[in-house]
């Protein structure tokens, strides 16, 4: 028992790694990219932007779906009375809504936009738009991410 509780909590700190380092990063260059105006530079930063999101943000948090579920088992589904643990599962609830509805669509409108300027012509003001709202509410998903890495740690509830 103690074996399988470990390699499930070993596949969630991998995910939890992978999830906040990339949603960490991602905002980071984005930005940089952004910042640069060079319409190469960012259309190309748009493009990885949304392949990342793909690749790593939903393999870490399938990973920390997955292994949470698993490692929750002895709670018998009764872990929203443990208040770190549905702090931390209602962040990361919050984290997943505030990307799917919000973020990753400012992402797929950027990146259609970013098509039609990836060949040097000037970036549109509605993409640079577009990128201030995502930076914005990429800090949020950022702030939700590490509320939960400090409740599913300190567990202070």
């Amino acid at each position: 028992m103690q074996s399988s509780y470990l390699f499930w909590k070993m596949l969630h700190i991998f995910g939890v790694t992978v999830f906040v380092g990339n949603i960490i990063v991602t905002a980071f260059w984005k930005l940089m990219a952004d910042r640069s105006r060079d319409p190469v530079v960012v259309a190309f930063g748009q493009k990885l932007v949304n392949w990342t999101d793909f690749t790593f943000t939903s393999l870490g948090a399938t990973l920390i779906l997955i292994s949470g579920l698993m490692m929750g088992n002895p709670y018998n589904n009764d872990f929203w009375s443990i208040n770190w643990l549905s702090w931390g599962v209602g962040l990361f609830l919050a984290s997943a809504l505030v990307w799917g509805a919000v973020l990753f669509p400012l992402q797929v409108k950027q990146a259609w936009l970013a098509r039609r300027f990836s060949a040097g012509q000037e970036i549109p003001e509605q993409y640079l738009r577009l990128g201030r709202w995502w930076f914005r509410i990429a800090l949020l998903a950022i702030a939700l991410a590490l509320g939960n890495l400090y409740f599913m740690v300190m567990k202070p509830l």
